[in-house]
């Protein structure tokens, strides 16, 4: 079992993103990406304040993540349909194999989940297949549409707000990202980690999310600040993330790493059962995955062609990097394609094993 490493100092860059959702002077703007960039080029995670997200979207997001989650199984199991959307059981995706790994035991991952997200016809300009966009499900709660709408609402816009302090930090036009986003294939996943309150026995093997990078350009987190998510840092040590009060936590996805090159990483991440004390306690998590428009080509930017001693991503077309992607979460189809990221994974469990 993969513990966390407690004995290096790590931590998670704090970055205050009011300058650009406040309309701030160029002088404090130009401080803000070159702060993101620092957290970015070391750590890849950030705890971003300055999101401009009310607090009232927020209590409406967990409660409507609460009344969905308390529903019976079989009646979540009716909002079960094909594509990345509805609804999720507990271990019916494997995270790890994401990346082409597996774990000992071939356990999936003890999450359960509910996703929402762009739907072709959301840009009814465009001939965009319902095949790679997905058709939302809504359940029959009260105000749980409008709760989860209006916060996938703040959330898209503080990604937006974040590409655009990622071309200022690149040293791109402002606007670079819109090419990118502007028919983005965004989902928001709301998460709840099943395993019932209380004192169990856990199996060593026992994950709520095996280690993967997250797919797209940017994922917004909102998170209980309870332990069980882990970052895995650039010598191979995992280390326990929770969210600061008032704040978001904010990692790159893979085709930011594929845009840079890898100088800005796309970070390994896991989520261990919540446990405080020994005794297991609840733990929510929603995730907003910014992942570009679905007929974009991503390619390493010219900048960045020496980033890696010289060796670059090739070009990759969104779609064909999220199929495999979900290929492999979801139906158990190994992502043979993942090398760079399975690497940092097996020379995590190589240096545990050591140790």
């Amino acid at each position: 079992m993969l513990t966390p490493d407690t004995n290096d100092h790590f931590e998670v860059p704090i970055v205050d993103i009011t300058a650009y959702t406040t309309n701030g002077t160029p002088e404090a703007k130009a401080e803000v990406a070159n702060q993101l960039d620092q957290a970015c080029s070391t750590v890849g995670f950030i705890q971003v304040l300055g999101h401009g997200i009310p607090n009232e979207a927020i209590d409406g997001l967990r409660n409507a993540v609460d009344a969905f989650f308390a529903l019976p199984i079989d009646e979540k199991r009716t909002y079960r349909v094909d594509g990345n959307r509805g609804y999720t059981p507990p271990k019916s995706e494997s995270l790890r194999l994401s990346l082409g790994l597996e774990s000992a035991t071939r356990m999936n991952d003890f999450f359960e989940a509910f996703n929402v997200g762009a739907e072709a016809r959301s840009f009814p300009e465009l001939n965009l297949s319902e095949d790679d966009y997905g058709i939302n499900v809504w359940p029959t709660l009260s105000s749980f549409r409008s709760n989860v709408e209006a916060y996938y609402a703040h959330a898209s816009r503080v990604a937006r707000t974040l590409t655009t302090v990622f071309a200022d930090a690149l040293g791109l036009p402002s606007d670079y990202f819109e090419f990118l986003t502007d028919h983005s294939v965004d989902v928001l996943r709301m998460n709840n980690y099943a395993l019932p309150e209380g004192t169990v026995n856990l199996d060593g093997d026992l994950t709520g999310m095996g280690e993967h990078t997250d797919f797209g350009l940017v994922t917004v987190l909102w998170a209980d600040q309870v332990p069980g998510l882990q970052v895995l840092d650039g010598t191979g040590n995992w280390h326990d993330v929770q969210p600061m009060d008032d704040a978001l936590l904010i990692n790159l996805g893979d085709l930011t790493a594929r845009l840079t090159n890898d100088r800005w990483m796309s970070t390994l991440h896991r989520v261990k059962p919540p446990i405080v004390d020994g005794t297991i306690k609840r733990r929510r998590s929603v995730a907003f995955f910014h992942d570009g428009n679905i007929d974009a080509t991503i390619v390493t930017l010219p900048s960045h062609l020496e980033a890696d001693n010289g060796l670059a991503y090739e070009p990759i077309l969104v779609r064909d990097h999220i199929k495999a992607k979900l290929a492999g979460s979801q139906q158990g189809k190994a992502n043979t394609a993942a090398v760079r990221e399975a690497s940092r994974v097996l020379a995590a469990v190589s240096k545990a094993d050591r140790s």
